[in-house]
């Protein structure tokens, strides 16, 4: 037996079903109760409101639970009201999927009756947006046929490319005899000169109790650095002290002459460490502070953690391609109700106009290709 319910933030889904505190998928951070409550209660734009749609299979020894944390968005174009539904991520989010709070389990079979759920909830969403995503993962697909059986029509789009490591079983040794040779160079040059010079000291903290200072630390140099203010500025406390919490946070800090130049946050679960989030002091950039401290964390992953697979997350920076062996994508799927006016007319702006974009650019190639 199924039984769908949509709740309207974290904490009420919880009472309503504490024994889901028990049960936590331990496939990816990112999909994770923790991950969510935090990004929910922090990262919450203006005028979005949660929308948390719930299966949950009783016909079993022991309940189980699929999750599909989402944003409600309601605005107006022109007078017109424009009824919208996200998935629940941001520029903080690397992935996202409904996921399961048993482990192993497989969440395809259900996400018809999810999207069903979403489709016939308390309004008629205009647009239904789900992004970002691992389009080689069964999900994807999944949704994307949910929402066309439900009535509407549907548009993948690119988000951004994802480098990833395959560790492979090798030590950090062999990984850093792999690494380009001008990396490897200027790592153990400007290493030997650091500790030569100056007083070059590394931390990892893992520990709640080690946060304060730490925290402090990478406030400093996050200040210090090319990057613009936090968007919200309680989101990072709330991740890190969520991390420390569950045993999987690795922050690393690195000071020259006891003053932080440096810091890292990357997070480590089911046997993969996510690079979450680089800074250093830009005064310190000829020493390549960034560089040397992503190498220890990197050893301490590979050779103590001991992780099959290091992620960069976001993005296809230059840099990223010398530090790990492979690429994929993510993408996102927006979804069109053609059974209203603004759905309508959203779904013949984006899909007519991808139309004209392709038969346009095929049009090209086929003149130049006749010259």
């Amino acid at each position: 037996m199924k039984k769908i319910s949509v709740y309207t933030g974290f904490d009420e889904l919880i009472q309503s079903n504490p024994e889901i505190l028990d049960k936590q998928d331990d496939t990816d951070f990112f999909f994770t109760l923790p991950w969510f409550s935090n990004l929910a209660k922090t990262a919450s734009p203006e005028n979005y409101s949660e929308r948390i749609y719930s299966l949950q299979r009783t016909n079993t020894s022991a309940a189980n639970y699929v999750i599909c944390p989402m944003w409600a968005h309601y605005s107006s174009v022109f007078g017109w009201p424009v009824r919208r539904l996200l998935s629940m991520a941001s520029f903080y989010t690397s992935l996202y999927r409904p996921f399961a709070t048993s482990s192993p389990r497989e969440i395809t079979q259900d996400i018809p009756d999810l999207i069903a759920a979403m489709t016939i909830a308390e309004s008629r969403w205009d647009i239904i947006d789900f992004h970002p995503m691992d389009p080689e993962h069964a999900s994807f697909n999944a949704i994307r046929s949910a929402l066309s059986q439900a009535g509407m029509a549907t548009q993948a789009y690119f988000c951004f490319g994802n480098w990833y490591l395959k560790v492979n079983g090798r030590s950090f040794e062999n990984y850093f005899d792999g690494l380009p040779s001008k990396l490897k160079n200027t790592l153990a040059r400007k290493t030997k000169q650091l500790e030569k010079q100056q007083q070059l000291t590394i931390k990892i903290i893992q520990k709640e109790t080690d946060l304060g200072e730490a925290l402090s630390a990478y406030e400093q140099v996050y200040q210090a650095s090319w990057k613009a203010a936090e968007g919200f500025p309680a989101f990072i406390p709330g991740l890190v002290t969520s991390c420390a919490q569950q045993g999987c946070l690795r922050l690393g800090i690195a000071y020259i002459n006891q003053q932080a130049v440096a810091a890292q946050i990357w997070i480590v679960h089911n046997k993969t460490a996510s690079i979450y989030k680089l800074a250093y002091d830009e005064r310190y950039a000829q020493f390549s502070i960034g560089s040397i401290l992503t190498a220890r964390v990197m050893q301490h992953v590979i050779d103590i953690d001991q992780v099959t697979e290091v992620d960069y997350l976001t993005g296809d920076d230059a840099y990223k391609q010398d530090w790990m062996s492979d690429r994929r994508e993510r993408w996102g799927i927006m979804a069109f109700n053609l059974r209203t006016c603004v759905g309508l007319l959203a779904a013949i702006r984006h899909l007519a106009g991808h139309f004209i974009q392709s038969n346009i650019r095929l049009m090209r190639n086929i003149f130049r290709s006749g010259n």
